[in-house]
């Protein structure tokens, strides 16, 4: 049967200076990953896969699909000296199959040194391995000691060289170990050459060019170990532009097209190691330009805005440049840098101009910067009102940030990174994966600038890039064709810790009915799933690439995966397309789920609070477009946020499809039909399959609701409102149906105090163990006050109110419903005895909770009042992102009652973040003393039982060569952080100083700030 590769949906992006020592945001959901048996069981005689080409591909290939070619599983790269050396090599030794008693593999063997005629081959195998038969050389086994001699074609190796062999053995039953150390003519090959580090230092990110000109390429590249940089080659995206073999390293290039580029430098070294920079993102104009940066600008009135003005190629003389207003508001002006000068040396670098906006200005204007023979360059201009209007003007300043190049905050492919900033620990695992929620959040941005603009484009660009990196294609979800809504997938139990794992896969526990594959099936005329995956690696940092390929980025890839207690630092960073190329020998599968043998798979997990808020975004969006009248504009995308919550019901449904209610036993009754659906948001669904031809698939629900992740303005949007209502033939009901139980959950969840509990659970501890004696229910359900992850509690941050309560408060507002607006007052109320705003405009609101008793168990025609359930605020911040969302719960509450105390004090917090404001947007200072978990070691004497486990007899590797295996630490196993520019300020904190202090931002609290802007400025300006 197929095997569910359980996911953990994740925990926030957020930094947590009281945390010292624990993780937060964010764990996974649960887990129990599901790998069904391979093929067959015979040996295969294969050549070994030549290393993929160091270049960003954006197709699948054969290889990238395991097909026809050799699977990498369980490579073990061993070493490489300088090519100086007279003998100097570099191995690896590939598991290509494993049927138990024995097993295939080959060995690839490069020479990095001088040429060779012949050439002799030594290592030793750890257990009782013997050699059955071998290939393309002459094999003698002495006791553990193996020898392998070229045949009489092969001995001829040029530097670069490989040679190609292989073999059949049997032994080392269970727990196999391949060989590790690898000598060639009596010379050791050393260990894993190092990537060498290359970075672009040319064109600067944001440049602009002419088609036909000189672009200027050039990178600096370092090789370890004293080995020589052998070439860096130049690609424009997937296109390879030059190959340069001398430093310094450069390239003019002339034959850029005219538009958006992504440049990047690969450098290989003497080894044959490879290493990538970071893309740039450059801008080449048809024709001679004028320059400007950024082309939309808004200046409150009596204030002033700036723009720069460059040149897109060398004059060879100098060039005047003129800028005014060719048309619109006569209230705004240039006031600096109506004439500027450029000269053939400083053409490139930005020159301001500054426009300032008088006293009983509106509108816009166009203003264009000219010049002789130069295409003019032209940025509008919005002056906003004077008085309330600021918080507009703050918006669409904050929008010019965010989308600034220059700033970072976007992948060259138009990504949103989860952070500017790459060395960030919290829910990613690094600041330059994204997230689903981060994509939401990108869609939110741009549905408010098209509120105040008019300009639907870029909210329809938004969800294009968000379709396009987020969800996967069709041929990433292979084999769907498959899937039995019958028998949806094998039960495997979730457990407390990582320790735990892998989870033995049980096909005696019976599972239910998936009530909808077939109705979305037909509805759609396709089989493949329409839902994001929610942790995505943008710039391939950790080197999977697409299925395998480790190139390919953006790259699908998943962490979190062992039960409730694992936190960030526990995990093992893992492909979602697992075809054995990285790992051990079965991929990472075998860390998570216990099985007979493992087939490659892929699988992927959604995050249903992130499709949730696409969905909320889609319905401001239509609103706000059809006031404008351009309804129309935006009616393709609006489609696609109908068919995405038709797709998000599947986190709706238990796990494995049981009956909601009292189950606890994992004999419990199944599901037939819609019994099996809580209809709540849940912490995730997921869904995955085979890769060969032997093709099942499966999808599962999620059997946990967190009180934080419910979105009761999506439930409305996709049950009332024309244009989101979901096709298929149950869609728009079942909305209908979850937006009564969302709000019901709110109420039941709603403390004496009046803050928002945890959730509640259909399979207590994840294995539908019994509930707690006493314990509270909804419909049936036991209520957890830390539903799905507890390093630390889930619901302990405040954010989760803020987000949660958001939701509702828009609820409230769009609709009057009594209950909504009754739950919201009471939280309100609560929330403002927790905030204080200083004389100085600083701010503190509630950090971190502390839960005591439980809720009244749930009766829906009398509902209990809570008077057992309890909250204590411990600590509190200011927290950009979390401000203002907690702004926008006082904003729409205040609309909606009239309240006063809540409309005031937004403002102020509105004020108080703006007096955060940096360069390139808000933040604070953040110390993060949890830092010092990059180097804490597993070990079940700490009571936490804190660190990476790893099983024990368990060895593999990460695309970069890093070693997994027990006692591994979160820094061994990515040890690319400390190539980090920011890496030595936590090196000095592991080595006994204070704990470091860093400056995020995250695009979501960005945005959510900016969003509070703009929803104050629509609500009260």
């Amino acid at each position: 049967m197929h095997l569910p590769f359980t996911p953990r949906a994740r925990r926030r992006g957020r930094g947590r200076p009281e945390n010292a020592g624990r993780s937060w945001p964010g764990a996974l959901a649960p887990a129990a990953p599901a790998a069904p048996p391979t093929d067959g069981s015979a040996p295969i005689r294969r050549e070994a896969a030549p290393r993929p080409a160091p270049r960003r591909a954006r197709r699948l290939t054969a290889a990238a699909l395991g097909i026809a070619l050799l699977p990498t599983s369980g490579a073990l790269t061993l070493g490489a000296s300088t090519a100086q050396a007279a003998v100097a090599c570099r191995a690896e030794i590939q598991l290509v199959n494993d049927w138990g008693s024995g097993y295939t593999a080959n060995l690839v063997v490069t020479n990095s040194g001088d040429p060779w005629t012949s050439w002799t081959v030594g290592f030793a195998f750890d257990g009782n391995d013997r050699i059955d038969n071998g290939w393309n050389g002459s094999y003698t086994q002495s006791g553990k000691n193996v020898t392998v001699r070229n045949a009489a074609w092969n001995g001829n190796v040029a530097t670069g060289g490989t040679a190609t062999f292989g073999f059949n053995a049997s032994g080392s039953v269970p727990n196999r170990t391949l060989p590790k150390n690898f000598t060639v003519n009596g010379v050791a090959c050393q260990g894993e050459q190092p990537a060498p580090i290359v970075a672009l230092t040319s064109p600067a990110p944001g440049a602009a060019y002419t088609q036909g000109t000189a672009i200027p390429l050039a990178a600096t590249a370092a090789a370890a170990n004293g080995a020589t940089i052998s070439k860096v080659e130049f690609y424009d995206d997937d296109e390879l532009i030059a190959t340069d073999t001398t430093s310094p390293f450069s390239y003019n290039w002339t034959g850029a097209s005219a538009g958006a580029h992504s440049i990047q430098a690969i450098a290989t070294d003497s080894t044959g190691a490879v290493g990538s920079s970071q893309p740039v993102g450059i801008n080449v104009t048809a024709a001679p330009s004028v320059v400007v940066n950024p082309t939309s600008l808004s200046v409150a009135t009596g204030s002033t805005g700036t723009f720069n003005v460059s040149l897109s190629q060398a004059p060879t003389s100098n060039v005047t440049v003129t800028v005014a207003r060719a048309s619109g508001n006569t209230g705004l002006s240039v006031t600096r840098g109506a004439t500027l000068t450029f000269t053939p040396s400083n053409w490139n670098v930005p020159q301001a101009v500054t426009i300032s906006a008088a006293e009983g200005g509106s509108g816009t204007a166009e203003f264009t910067a000219t010049a002789a023979g130069l295409v003019a360059g032209r940025v509008t201009v919005r002056q906003i009102a004077e008085g309330d209007g600021e918080n507009q003007a703050r918006f669409l300043e904050m929008y010019n940030d965010l989308k600034n190049p220059a700033n970072g905050y976007f992948s060259p492919e138009g990504v949103p990174y989860h952070s500017v900033e790459t060395l960030m620990v919290e829910a990613p695992d690094h600041g330059h994966q994204t997230t689903s929620e981060a994509f939401s959040y990108f869609l939110w941005l741009e549905a408010e600038y098209g509120q105040i603009t008019g300009e639907w484009q870029p909210f329809n660009d938004a969800w294009e890039i968000m379709e396009t990196y987020a969800i996967p294609r069709d041929d990433l979800q292979p084999n769907q064709g498959t899937y039995n809504p019958n028998d949806p997938a094998t039960y495997a139990p979730e457990h407390t810790l990582p320790e735990y794992y892998p989870a033995r896969l049980d096909n005696s526990v019976p599972v239910g009915r998936d009530p909808i594959a077939d109705e979305l099936s037909q509805t759609y005329g396709t089989d493949s799933i329409y839902g994001m995956h929610w942790l995505i690696d943008v710039d391939n940092t950790y080197g999977f690439g697409e299925c395998g390929d480790g190139t390919t980025r953006p790259a699908y890839m998943n962490t979190y995966q062992r039960g409730m207690q694992e936190s960030v630092w526990e995990t093992i960073p893992q492909p979602s397309c697992d075809t054995f190329a990285h790992g051990g020998r079965n991929g990472f599968l075998d860390l998570f789920t216990g099985d007979a043998s493992y087939a490659q798979q892929w699988k992927y997990t959604n995050a249903p609070d992130a499709d949730a808020r696409a969905v909320q975004v889609a319905y401001w969006a239509k609103q706000w477009a059809d006031e404008q009248g351009k309804g129309a504009e935006i009616a393709g995308t609006l489609d696609k946020a109908a068919k995405m919550g038709d797709y998000l019901r599947y986190s709706f449904f238990d796990k494995y499809f049981k009956r909601i209610g009292n189950c606890q036993s994992p004999s419990c009754p199944v599901g037939t039909g819609k019994d099996s659906s809580h209809y709540l948001l849940s912490w995730y669904y997921a869904w995955g399959g085979s890769l060969g031809t032997n093709a099942w698939s499966w999808r599962m629900g999620s059997s946990a609701s967190h009180g934080g992740y419910q979105n009761p303005v999506a439930a409305y949007a996709l049950s009332q409102v024309d244009g989101l209502i979901p096709e298929s033939a149950t869609g728009r009901q079942d909305w209908a149906t979850s937006l009564d139980r969302q709000v019901e959950f709110y109420r039941w969840l709603q403390s004496s105090e009046g803050a928002i509990a945890g959730g509640a659970t259909n399979s207590w501890q994840g294995a539908y163990a019994p509930f707690p004696a006493g314990a509270s229910t909804f419909y049936g359900m036991a209520y957890d006050w830390q539903p799905v992850w507890n390093d630390p509690p889930s619901n302990n941050w405040f954010g989760f109110q803020a987000w949660g309560m958001e939701r509702l408060a828009e609820y409230c507002y769009i609709s009057d419903d009594q209950t909504a607006c009754d739950v919201t007052e009471k939280w309100v109320d609560w929330a403002l005895q927790h905030t204080t705003i200083n004389p100085d405009g600083s701010y503190l609101i509630p950090s971190t909770l502390n839960w005591s008793g439980q809720p009244d168990t749930w009766n829906p025609n009398n509902p209990g009042p809570n008077n057992n359930l309890h909250v204590t605020v411990r600590d509190y911040t200011n927290d950009v992102g979390v401000t203002g969302s907690y702004a926008k719960v006082l904003s729409y509450w205040a609309a909606a009652s009239g309240d006063t105390e809540a409309q005031e004090t937004a403002a102020a917090l509105l004020d108080g973040l703006w007096g955060l404001r940096d360069n390139i947007g808000v933040s604070v200072e953040e110390t993060r003393a949890d830092y010092s978990r990059f180097t804490q070691e597993y070990s079940t004497s700490n009571p936490n039982h804190d660190g990476v486990y790893v099983p024990a007899g368990w060895r593999g590797t990460m695309p970069n060569g890093d070693v997994i295996e027990p006692g591994v630490t979160f820094l061994d196993i990515r040890s690319f952080y400390k190539d980090d520019p920011e890496w030595p300020k936590v090196e000095a904190y592991l080595n006994g100083g204070p704990a470091p202090t860093f400056r995020y931002h995250r695009f979501w609290a960005q945005t959510d700030v900016a969003t509070a802007m703009s929803t104050y400025a629509r609500l009260f300006e």
